[in-house]
């Protein structure tokens, strides 16, 4: 086993504390870093984005050495791990995940697990999340992440990286022997079409809506991240806040200068 290169991190995650990928982000971690805190929702958060608790107490319970449940989100988690428990000794890097499924395009923008990574980020932390791909839910090739993340990491924290960024990395859904190197990418689209809101009734006959993402395979554009998973790549890209859109700002101005 190689050394390790960082004397803290903190893991996070979006699907809770007792996820089996949190169970492989932590023996990914164990292989990087002399110390591992675990700061995770005590329940699944998918979807929770960015997200901060502003209107509610934070409950925080003790699971263990170093680990921790908090009733709130990935990003109430990634800030009272750097603000509160870690306070007098930071964490060097946090990681989240790892995720089931993959967060890939403009599913990034919903994803608890990349919004943990960009509240890190806030905090001036560098931070990576991590996705493992699957196409069969009772089938999820958690090996190839856990094989994988440590070299793939060791090697991302040592290229020039700005701290206005962090980074999203994805795992092909294949065995850990079939995946290919890592590439950096781009974010492009992804799967999600959509979201539908979907209407039931429960066992007392009241009726109740539940959103449900749309996804379908689809083409992607040569460098992005859904791409290279279609080719059982490893993905790497670098996300940021900054979300305007120059194409249209450009035209808003110039058709503003000519009215």
């Amino acid at each position: 086993m190689s050394q390790p290169i960082f004397n803290r991190i903190l893991l996070t995650n979006d699907d809770g504390i007792a996820a089996p990928g949190l169970a492989v982000l932590e023996k990914i971690a164990a292989q990087l870093a002399k110390e591992v805190w675990v700061v995770a929702p005590e329940h699944d958060q998918s979807g929770t984005s960015h997200s901060i608790s502003l209107h509610d107490p934070l409950r925080i319970s003790h699971q263990g050495e170093r680990r921790f449940a908090v009733l709130g989100t990935p990003g109430d988690c990634a800030a009272v791990g750097v603000r509160h428990l870690m306070v007098e000794h930071p964490p060097e890097l946090i990681l989240s995940g790892v995720n089931r499924g993959a967060n890939l395009g403009v599913e990034t923008v919903f994803s608890g697990t990349v919004g943990a990574a960009m509240t890190g980020m806030l905090l001036g932390i560098p931070s990576i999340a991590l996705s493992q791909a699957f196409t069969d839910r009772q089938d999820i090739q958690w090996e190839t992440a856990r094989v994988h993340a440590p070299d793939v990491i060791r090697q991302v924290v040592g290229l020039d990286w700005a701290k206005e960024a962090c980074l999203n990395i994805n795992f092909p859904d294949c065995a850990p022997e079939q995946a290919q190197s890592f590439r950096l990418t781009h974010q492009g689209w992804g799967l999600l079409d959509g979201i539908e809101v979907v209407s039931r009734q429960d066992p007392r006959g009241l009726s109740y809506q539940w959103l449900k993402l749309d996804r379908s395979q689809k083409p992607d554009h040569a460098g992005t991240e859904a791409r290279a998973l279609a080719d059982r790549h490893i993905s790497v890209t670098p996300l940021r806040f900054e979300r305007t859109h120059d194409r249209t700002l450009a035209e808003m101005k110039r058709a503003l200068s000519q009215s």
